[in-house]
């Protein structure tokens, strides 16, 4: 009794399998958005906002909702981190590292 498969059906498999998958990657870097025009950010805008909520936090809690101030200072934070990373982004003019 023999155990192994007859080269036959494995190959043909085998060769259907790895042109599926590259097709798949073709299709995938053909498709996919360049890096430089993914978003852009207004960073003014995003401090703007966010300054924004840290006031209507400040607000909510002089007037004792504490959760939703603590909800509205988490929204602020979101943004300053936000504002703090496109502008990162914008400054940061190296080379990526696999080039």
């Amino acid at each position: 009794m023999r155990f192994t498969k007859p080269a036959r059906r494995v190959l043909p498999a085998l060769i259907a399998t790895t042109l599926l998958a590259g097709s798949v990657l073709i299709g995938q870097t053909v498709t996919a958005e360049p890096a430089s025009a993914a978003t852009t950010c207004n960073v003014n805008e995003l401090r703007t906002e966010a300054r924004k909520e840290r006031d209507r936090a400040a607000q909510l809690k002089r007037l004792g909702a504490t959760t939703e101030a603590r909800k509205a200072l988490a929204r602020s934070d979101a943004l300053e981190r936000r504002a703090r990373q496109c502008a990162d982004a914008e400054n940061d003019n190296r080379p990526p590292l696999w080039k």
